[in-house]
């Protein structure tokens, strides 16, 4: 079993093959949303907070924080945010930048051990990127692409995958601690991009035993109804072997789809997490919940609940 252990100062999250899908909320991301990009450049940061806060009320078990802002101080702005979404909540974070400077800002200031977004096969990539995960004993999600960008070809993908596992080993970082992004291509426009994955991610599973994850909304991209598409393709990697995905825990039916996906896999003992999320509760006045109230009080008082046999002495 491969765990790939990611911390804050105090809360660990495992990210493993029998472990529970792992969702990295997206949403710390000026990427496409002007407004969040222009509050964050001039300094302000309550709608990081608000959306650090929403997606930990929605059920994401990790952060990604991104603060890829064209002609900002990119790395002064991720060391902010990750102090500032540190410390609202303990989930850890996914630190997410394609600067190395920045990933190196947010890195010293972090409290724990990070997942660092991202390395590819790129030789000046390795070399730039590796070290920092060492340096800083984070984790690492590798992209399998490299020079020659993204390749249609599965076992390409999967090659380029090997080469940053082994090339991370030689820096001293344990395959346990690669988590390889096999890249998902916009359904719409590759038709067989689904099937190009589900097989991908079955190698690096049962071959490369490396953990793995995505940008889950790249598939239904320019798709209407996008939550459906990326629903169904979410179940159908988690039961390939994918063991996280930073997508949108704000969209209820994309939470669901992971849970059941979850509960399916044997990953959720006695569908006990699902119960605990979904399970209807009754209304104010009702008789189930007066029940429960006056059980409640008679435990209180001493005195038996209904339907108890109290044996003599």
């Amino acid at each position: 079993m491969t765990d790939t252990i990611i911390s804050s100062a105090t809360k660990e999250i495992a990210i493993g093959f029998d472990r529970p899908f792992a969702i990295i909320g997206e949403r710390i991301n000026p990427t496409g949303r002007k407004i969040l990009a222009a509050e964050m450049a001039a300094g302000d940061f309550s709608r990081v907070v608000a959306d650090a806060i929403a997606q930990v009320e929605a059920g994401a078990h990790l952060l990604d924080v991104n603060a890829g802002i064209p002609l900002a101080d990119e790395p002064g702005i991720l060391a902010k945010v990750v102090q500032i979404v540190q410390g609202i909540t303990d989930l850890p974070l996914c630190i997410d930048s394609s600067m190395v400077s920045a990933l190196e800002a947010g890195l010293a200031v972090y409290k724990g051990k990070a997942l660092v977004n991202s390395v590819t096969g790129e030789e000046d990539r390795l070399e730039a990127v590796l070290p920092l995960v060492k340096k800083y004993g984070a984790a690492v999600v590798a992209i399998s692409n490299d020079e020659t960008g993204i390749s249609q070809d599965p076992d390409e993908r999967f090659r380029i995958a090997k080469k940053i596992v082994e090339r991370a080993a030689d820096y001293g970082i344990p395959a346990c601690d690669v988590v390889v992004d096999p890249l998902v291509m916009p359904i719409g426009a590759v038709n067989l991009a689904g099937v190009q994955v589900m097989k991908l991610v079955h190698r690096l599973r049962t071959e490369l035993k490396v953990n793995t994850t995505c940008g889950a909304s790249n598939v239904s991209f320019g798709l209407p109804q996008r939550e459906g598409i990326n629903a169904a393709f979410l179940t159908m990697a988690i039961a390939s072997g994918m063991t996280s995905a930073i997508t949108n825990p704000l969209h209820t039916e994309i939470v669901k789809a992971c849970m059941a996906a979850d509960v399916m896999m044997g990953h959720d003992p006695d569908c006990a997490r699902w119960i605990r999320r979904f399970r209807e509760q009754p209304a104010p006045g009702s008789d189930g919940a007066r029940g429960r109230r006056e059980g409640g009080r008679r435990r209180r008082e001493g005195a038996p609940a209904e339907g108890t046999t109290v044996a003599s002495a």
